[in-house]
């Protein structure tokens, strides 16, 4: 069975990049009827925020992914917290230094330094030298022994085969291969007890059943350090498969200064979750066609690892902004107002029926990108208490006689009948213009502003049928006088 797992660290709220990782995890779970575990890797206590769990996954749910196992649904591989599962960490972290893949290390934090001085002064890239430092193998065994028996302070390192090549395929970069030399003897158990990322990731996707990884590329690196710690245990490994950062335009990773990147924000800026999910999945990913909008289970079904890039996905806001008014166009009109009027209700605006509310949704929902800015730029809808025009748009209204003469013929023509069908307003606006000498363009602006105390907004006719002759009345009326 395909077993996959999301595993976010507590060390802060979920990142867009984040939920794509967990999005492709769960897309190809969905997609070979497997399974989609969460597993929270809080081992690095020092950058633990809390309520960074909980609020991760309550964004995740947000956007719609869900888990077969986790620390909030549950399952038979539990516990789903490194934190509760210590225990099996030092287990496992002891059986490599028994089989001689791991040793015992007695370094202080000062030896430390002085060995990566020397390294940088004679040009070498800092990576621990097991040959000059205090460990098991430059101590010996009997050294080492009376070291533990005084309950030295020390770490468990990984013994790295300095003279062979690890080699791996990523079904996303292919073939990797990595020298010996070029790997860190990394720690696995910290002085204090606790894992490392590297001894906790591997035991517990190995004890977890997890068949396929999928993370960020940013783990890369990491990857051979994990091969020999399944080779160390003698466990088959999974298939992994690193997918590209999410990039700003400029190629630099996201951050920040070039917009949100948190799914929080998005989530306050009014998005749609399966708008943002469908865009997000794009980013690094194509179906090999020229479909931009796909349902959740067409994304289910079209997701293959085989079609995710191996280059950085730049992070378009703009045509995100486009997702979601495509998607705010296919939302049905009774969801949309019932999420608008509480909208409404909280700015006490005042509107007729729910018919109203999702009338005003179709003429609008084309030139907004989200649902909530039609509280602001439909506001002449809800009010008759308008936005004041800006002074020097009232100041052109105002002095121009040869609109006041238009208004009032406009006005007093105006009837039902002339809201009844856009043949018979346009021939009446035009007839009201053409009384005062106006172009029939430099009549429909201004009447425009007068109405909606906007320059720009829905079909004039449509808006003013929306809003009524009488209401269309009273505003000439409050303008003229």
């Amino acid at each position: 069975m395909v077993r996959v797992r999301f595993a976010p660290s507590p060390t802060g709220f979920l990142h867009i990049g984040s939920l794509r990782t967990a999005l492709y995890n769960s897309l190809f779970a969905k997609g070979h009827s497997g399974v989609c575990v969460l597993r929270i890797e809080d081992t690095d206590r020092t950058r633990f925020v809390p309520g960074a769990m909980e609020e991760q996954i309550e964004s995740l749910r947000w956007a719609g992914i869900e888990f077969d196992e986790g620390p909030h649904v549950g399952g038979q591989y539990g516990p789903y917290i490194q934190s509760e599962r210590f225990d099996i960490y030092a287990q496992y972290g002891m059986q490599l230094v028994e089989n001689g893949t791991a040793y015992h290390a007695f370094d202080t934090a000062e030896e430390l330094d002085n060995m990566r001085q020397r390294q940088q002064a004679a040009g070498i890239a800092p990576k621990y030298d097991r040959s000059s430092m205090r460990n098991q193998y430059t101590l010996g065994e009997h050294e080492t022994q009376r070291l533990l028996g005084e309950q030295a302070e020390h770490v468990i390192r990984l013994k790295v085969p300095l003279h062979s090549d690890i080699r791996f395929h990523d079904a996303v970069r292919g073939e990797v291969i990595v020298n010996g030399r070029e790997i860190d003897d990394q720690i696995l158990l910290k002085s204090d007890g606790f894992p490392t990322y590297h001894l906790a990731n591997v035991v517990d996707d190995h004890l977890m059943e997890i068949s396929h990884v999928i993370r960020a590329e940013e783990w890369l690196p990491s990857t051979p350090k994990h091969i020999l710690l399944y080779e160390a245990f003698g466990w088959e490994l999974p298939v992994f498969a690193h997918v590209p950062l999410l990039l700003n335009a400029d190629r630099s990773k996201m951050s920040k200064r070039h917009g949100d990147v948190m799914v929080k924000d998005f989530i306050a800026r009014g998005y749609f979750p399966d708008a943002l999910v469908n865009y997000v999945a794009l980013c690094g990913w194509n179906a090999g066609t020229e479909q931009e909008v796909f349902s959740r289970h067409e994304l289910e079904t079209a997701f293959s690892l085989e079609r995710v890039s191996k280059a950085g996905a730049i992070f378009d806001y703009k045509k995100l902004d486009w997702m979601n008014n495509e998607y705010l166009k296919a939302t049905s009109l009774d969801e949309l107002a019932g999420v608008l009027i509480p909208m409404l209700a909280e700015h006490k605006y005042e509107f007729t029926t729910a018919e109203f509310v999702k009338n005003v949704i179709r003429l609008l929902r084309d030139r907004v990108t989200f649902l909530s800015e039609i509280v602001e730029f439909g506001d002449y809808f809800f009010s008759d208490s308008l936005q004041p025009l800006d002074a020097e748009t009232e100041s052109q209204l105002i002095t121009n006689t040869q609109l006041k003469q238009a208004l009032q013929v406009f006005r007093d023509g105006f009837s039902e009948t002339v809201l009844a069908s856009h043949e018979a307003f346009t021939a009446h606006t035009q007839a009201s213009a053409q009384a005062s000498g106006l172009k029939m363009g430099a009549f429909l602006k201004p009447l425009r502003q007068i109405i909606t105390h906007r320059n720009v907004g829905a079909e004039l006719f449509d808006t003013m049928h929306l809003l009524g002759m009488n209401r269309c009345i009273a505003r000439i009326n409050a303008f003229l006088s």
